[in-house]
Formats: structure tokens, sequence, C-alpha cells
């Protein structure tokens, strides 16, 4: 195994790169930034009286991220709007919990205690960001080095409430060929488990209903041009290997939804149908045992 050393480079610094490009990568892939599964809602949102916010997401529990970037050390200012931001999405949009987040390329160690005086009566997430030169390319690496404290949290058995929407909001959010993948997915539960399980279509997954009952031991997320699966399993080596020999596209491990999440194309499923079902057959098995 060769070794290869990295180059620490500071983007504030780095011709041609700045906070657009940053906000750019972070839009196209949200899954970078250690998040969980995040969809960008906008960029670049206007604030009344108040400038922009960088980045605003939205997870599937309809929990927002109010995202500020900035390159070099955070300051107060950075501090400062980045909480303003906040309370602004929250006071237009209450039905939502909102989240502050900071993103800078050096959080130092006092402003880290700044932050986390205000985490204790406001949510903010603080993460370093950390780019490395490659060959003449950038990587970017994203470590959370605060988390939130002060949202109010909810036992396991807490169900979230969710809202229904129907076939088409799926069809014209991703495409009716993506949704069908989740209709030959069910058919291997049918086949592997249960017939009375069918399709429930909530607004941010498609779920599972058992006999008319939530039971989401599974959950689909048709995109254009793939399904995201997710079976609800303890990540273990076993799992681990088991989808490393099928060679399926694995995106990083839900911590916080403690499922899988795994990226298929029709020929993934028609290719590993077996060792699908058997995956099935294991959440099926946590998730209700």
């Amino acid at each position: 195994m060769d070794y290869i050393k990295l180059n620490k480079i500071t983007l504030k610094d780095y011709p041609g790169v700045n906070e657009i490009w940053v906000q750019n990568v972070i839009a196209n892939d949200p899954s970078i930034i250690g998040l969980g599964d995040i969809e960008l809602k906008d960029k670049e949102r206007k604030q009344p009286r108040a400038g922009r916010l960088d980045l605003l997401f939205q997870d599937e529990n309809n929990k927002r991220y109010c995202v500020e970037i900035q390159l070099g050390k955070t300051d107060e200012s950075h501090i400062i709007r980045t909480i303003e931001y906040w309370d602004i999405e929250k006071k237009r949009y209450p039905q939502y919990e909102n989240v502050a987040v900071i993103i800078a390329e050096d959080i130092t160690s006092r402003f880290l205690n700044v932050i986390s005086l205000f985490n204790r009566s406001i949510p903010i997430i603080a993460i370093q960001m950390n780019a490395v030169e490659v060959n003449k390319q950038i990587g970017l690496q994203f470590v959370t080095v605060l988390d939130e404290t002060a949202l109010q949290t909810y036992s396991d058995e807490e169900e979230i409430a969710q809202t229904v929407v129907d076939r088409t909001y799926w069809e014209e959010k991703a495409t009716p060929a993506t949704v069908a993948l989740a209709d030959s997915l069910l058919e291997i539960i049918h086949e592997e488990i249960e017939t009375n399980i069918n399709l429930k279509f909530n607004k941010f997954y498609i779920g599972l209903e058992r006999r008319g009952l939530t039971n989401n031991f599974i959950t689909f997320k048709p995109r254009k041009d793939y399904i995201i699966v997710q079976p609800k399993l303890s990540k273990t080596e076993d799992f681990d290997n088991i989808l490393e020999e099928l060679s399926l596209d694995v995106l990083d491990y839900d911590t916080k939804g403690k499922c899988y999440r795994i990226r298929m194309k029709r020929e993934d499923i028609k290719n590993h149908k077996e060792k699908i079902g058997q995956l099935f057959i294991e959440a099926e098995k946590s998730f209700n045992n």
C-alpha cells in the first residue's frame, strides 16, 4: 500500500476558490458535512434586512439547518450572523425545528468556548472544514467539533408525524422510473417476508405499512437516476462485508436513523435480488423483534 502525503491548504488564500465555490460543493453533495440525509431547500436565501443565508437544508423529520460558511478563522461577526439568520428562519417558519450551523476552516478554542455558551440556549452545530490538495485537485473534510445540545429530544418509541402525500408527488419529485424501483423492492418484500405490506408515500420518504399500520423497517428515497434504500439495521462487520461483496454503492451510515443507506439502480436489484432479500429479512427481524 503506497503512502501519499496530503498537502493541507487554506481555502481563504487559495486562488480561484471562494465561499460560493464551497457552497456549490456542499449543495451538490450535502452528505459530506455529516448532518445525515438532508436535502437542499435554498441557497443564498435572502433574509429581510439582514443579508443572505448561505445554505438551508431540511431532513425527513422537518428539521432545518441554517448553514453559514466562512473561509479562514471564525470570528464574532460570523457567529452573530449565523445566530441572526437562525432566529429569522425560526420566527418566519415556527412549524420547523431550526438549527444554526457554523462551518469554518479554523474554529479556535476561544470562539468554540463562545459558541458553547450560546449552545446552552440555542441549538448550534460547529463544523470545522479541512482542505487538502492532491494532484492539483481539492478535497474537503468536515469534522463536527460541537454538536447540538439544546434541542428537545424524543424517545425511540415516539413517532414524529409525517405529511402523507401520493405517488404522483414522488413521480414529480424524482421520476416514474425510479419510483417504480420501490415497486420492484416491494415485490422482494412480498416474496421474502409478507404480502400484506404496502408502500406508504410520505413527504420525505416512501415508507411501509403493514395491515394499515406504519412499519418502516425499510424506507426508500427515489431520486432522478436511482433510489436510496434504507434498511433499519445496526452497523456490523457482517452487513458491511455483504454489501462490499455485492459492490453496491453504500452511502454513509445514518447513525441517527440507525439504518444503512444504499444507492441502487434497476440492474442492482435484478442482479442481487437474493442478497437484497436477505438484508430485508434481517431488517424486518431487527425492527419488529
